[in-house]
């Protein structure tokens, strides 16, 4: 049984998406582009902190990203590489 897609923040999406390779690029107002220079592809999130993004508008960004609903769950559980600071 395909697993249930959790609600997201914009944040949270962000975050998997720069796991799979993509960089912030600009912001205009609540919107984010995010590129990926390897195929370059570009997409688009509105950035709404206090809401969760849509199931349409979710799958709309994996579509412009190129990225099945696994990988983009896998990136979502994988540990984000935080530096730690030196002393």
């Amino acid at each position: 049984m395909p697993e249930k897609l959790p609600a997201l923040r914009a944040r949270e999406v962000i975050r998997a998406l720069q796991k799979a390779g993509f960089v912030k690029w600009r912001q205009k107002g609540s919107h984010l582009t995010m590129f990926r220079e390897r195929d370059r592809r570009a997409l688009t999130i509105p950035v709404h902190f206090s809401k969760t993004i849509p199931k349409g508008t979710f799958y709309a960004i994996l579509k412009q990203a190129g990225i099945s609903k696994e990988d983009f769950l896998r990136f979502l559980r994988q540990p984000t590489n935080r530096k730690m600071p030196s002393h």
